[in-house]
């Protein structure tokens, strides 16, 4: 995984690309994150399309999943179907734990972005960015919605913004430098 492009956030989280490709079930993205902090890492939301599995190398995670917690320990996965509203902790610092995403869409420029906004300073402390069009954005490469707004109103707010941070060419500014996904 030397070879491998990592992106390192602020807070020490690190997200390293380690296979993309197509196998008997289709397209799929694969990633390691060592998170050196137990807190919060994704909030409730939702993918129609794409379905997401974490198995824990290290350390202790906690997902809620359609309502359902899940606790699990290093060699346990957890899977997020398309649809499912997910959301997920980890309970113990360093945990590793590797990330499949199926189909991948534009999950890795999301973490592109995300990172590349993060080491700007330009997130808070919990990596959210401090500009609606950058936010926006990101919410538009993560290809889902928050939990709890209608679709309708983020596509139109969140979706307008993100257009719009594209005429204004934020999509440029942050990506412009990110290796090509092979």
């Amino acid at each position: 995984m030397e070879d491998n492009p990592t992106l390192t956030f602020r807070n020490g989280h690190r997200v390293t690309l380690v296979a993309s490709g197509t196998d008997e079930h289709g397209p799929y993205l694969r990633l390691r994150h060592e998170l050196p902090r137990a807190e919060r890492q994704a909030g409730p939301h939702w993918h129609p399309v794409l379905t997401e599995r974490w198995t824990i190398r290290q350390g202790r995670t906690r997902y809620k999943i359609d309502g359902v917690e899940h606790v699990a320990d290093p060699g346990d996965t957890v899977t997020a179907p398309a649809g499912t509203v997910h959301e997920f902790w980890t309970e113990a610092p360093d945990t590793v734990l590797d990330h499949e995403i199926r189909p991948p869409l534009r999950h890795w420029e999301m973490f592109e972005l995300w990172s590349n906004l993060d080491r700007a300073g330009k997130t808070t402390a919990g990596r959210v960015p401090r500009d609606p069009l950058a936010m926006a954005l990101l919410w538009e490469y993560q290809d889902g919605y928050l939990a709890g707004l209608p679709r309708w109103a983020q596509r139109a707010v969140l979706g307008g913004l993100a257009r719009l941070a594209v005429r204004l060419g934020y999509r440029r500014r942050w990506l412009d430098t990110r290796p090509a996904l092979r």
